[in-house]
């Protein structure tokens, strides 16, 4: 399962940005799909996760009431709409979903990334 991201640049202090992740491949089901980002020198943290059928959201502490995350289940996408973006929340942002793929006649798990979208806060 192939994941694309989209929707990252550079923003003012206060800003908003939405990022975009779309699945594509033999996805038999999506259990779960989450946002991670990474700044330079840190560890890759958790920002938000949602569960695919409850819609179940959980969020970092650092984002909560400022981010929000959604998804589209018809469309295989979830998103990640951020606003009042701050210089700390700069960084690599990376989506991750996870699920089960048909894979040679049968269906077995997947756990995919994308290939990451860089935030940049800056006046």
């Amino acid at each position: 399962v192939q994941l694309v991201e989209s929707g990252g640049g550079l923003v003012q202090p206060g800003g908003s940005l939405r990022l975009s992740c779309e699945a594509s491949g033999n996805i038999f089901s999506i259990n779960i799909m989450g946002w991670y980002r990474q700044a330079p020198g840190k560890q890759r943290e958790l920002v938000a996760t949602i569960t695919s059928i409850s819609g179940r959201t959980n969020y970092a502490d650092s984002v909560k009431g400022r981010f929000t995350i959604s998804r589209d289940n018809a469309k295989n996408t979830v998103y990640l709409q951020m606003n009042s973006l701050k210089p700390e929340d700069a960084a690599v942002y990376y989506c991750n979903i996870r699920g089960e793929e048909y894979y040679g006649g049968r269906i077995g798990p997947f756990d995919s990334w994308g290939q990451g979208t860089q935030v940049t806060v800056s006046s």
